[in-house]
Parts: C-alpha cells; sequence; structure tokens
C-alpha cells in the first residue's frame, strides 16, 4: 500500500511521504489563496472547486484551513462561519444543509498515546518524521454545529442534530438531538416544541 492508501485506510503512514506533502501543500496554497480574496471575488468559487468536492449552494466565508482538501465532501446547501479548520486525513463527510459556526476543528488525526511512539524519529529516507493515523468523521444531513465546537476523529453525528457551542465531540452523536458539553452528551430530543414559531418574544410586536 502507498502512504495514502494507508493514511486513507486508518492506517499508520509517515506524514512525510513525497505525495502526501505535495497534496498537502497544494491544499495550503489553495486556502491561502481563497483567504486572501474578498467575500464576492468570484475566483473564490474557482479556487473552492480545485480544492475539494461539494455541491450546490455551499458557501465557506473563510478563513479556511484545509490539510488536504480532497478528502473532504461537502452536501448541498452548507454553509460555514469563520474559521473553519478541517485536518482531513481521513475522509470527512458533510451531508446536506449542514451549519457551521465560527471556530469549528473537524480533526480526524490521532498520535499514539505513549511518547516514545510519538516523537519524532528519522525514516528510512533520513526525514524527520512521525506516525500517525487517522479516523472518518460523518456529520449527517440538516446539523447545526455551533461556534467552537472540535469534532474528533471516529465520530458520527445524526442527522438533524445540534451540537452546542463549545463542545468537544469524542463520540458518535445521534440523530435529531441537542448535544453539548466536554466530553459532549446528549442533552435531549428536539421536538416540535423548539420550532421558533412557538416563540411568540422572537417575533415583531
Amino acid at each position: 500500500m502507498t502512504e495514502k492508501e494507508k493514511m486513507i485506510a486508518g492506517l499508520i503512514y509517515d506524514p512525510a511521504d513525497d505525495e502526501l506533502q505535495t497534496l498537502r501543500t497544494n491544499a495550503h496554497k489553495l486556502c491561502n489563496a481563497y483567504n486572501k480574496l474578498d467575500e464576492d471575488d468570484a475566483a473564490r468559487g474557482e479556487i473552492l472547486s480545485k480544492l475539494l468536492p461539494f455541491g450546490n449552494g455551499v458557501y465557506l466565508q473563510g478563513p479556511i484551513y484545509f490539510d488536504y482538501g480532497c478528502f473532504t465532501t461537502f452536501g448541498k446547501n452548507c454553509y460555514a462561519n469563520f474559521n473553519l479548520t478541517i485536518l482531513d486525513c481521513c475522509p470527512v463527510t458533510i451531508g446536506d444543509n449542514v451549519f457551521i459556526g465560527t471556530g469549528v476543528s473537524i480533526v480526524t488525526p490521532v498520535h499514539p498515546f505513549l511518547h516514545d511512539e510519538r516523537n519524532m524519529y528519522t525514516n528510512a529516507k533520513s526525514i524527520l518524521t512521525d506516525k500517525e493515523y487517522a479516523k472518518p468523521i460523518v456529520i449527517g444531513s440538516n446539523c447545526w454545529i455551533a461556534s467552537n465546537v472540535t469534532i474528533c476523529g471516529g465520530v458520527t453525528v445524526g442527522e438533524g442534530s445540534v451540537i452546542g457551542a463549545g463542545s468537544v465531540v469524542t463520540r458518535d452523536i445521534p440523530s435529531g438531538v441537542l448535544a453539548a458539553g466536554n466530553p459532549c452528551k446528549v442533552i435531549r430530543k428536539l421536538t416540535k416544541e423548539d420550532s421558533i414559531y412557538l416563540k411568540k418574544n422572537l417575533w415583531e410586536k
């Protein structure tokens, strides 16, 4: 297997591999170019199409930071506010109509817990590197990921769920719930009682 194939499969891989370094450098350059443009500049769409697969109606406010980009998929009508970071060493799959708040981090990489396994070493090409692996992340359609949430590798967020601000998501979250905290836990199910149309104080009098 190539190092890229190992990485995508969730196996230990060498991030100093030439192919992976080229992919990361390309993604970082595209992110940098995107972040330098005004939000109404049409060239942003061209850059985004080179960076990652995405559906119609996807808008990323920027700045954005992707490790690879090509391993992240957005569905249609998604929105992400300022400072989205996605480390997509394993596939990141985001459904349709997903709202993402400011400062959200979606991070698939995992490092060894034992320091002697985690520390840098010199590989066969005499390049300083480390041992890494990653776990995929799935965010179902119709989710809202609020500000400053971190979603860790291996997590699936079920369709229609809301993740409260500042949460650290380390385990799967079922569909149709409000979840929050560090570690993130289910608070309750979302029901029709959560409708904004029942909250009279939100409407013009």
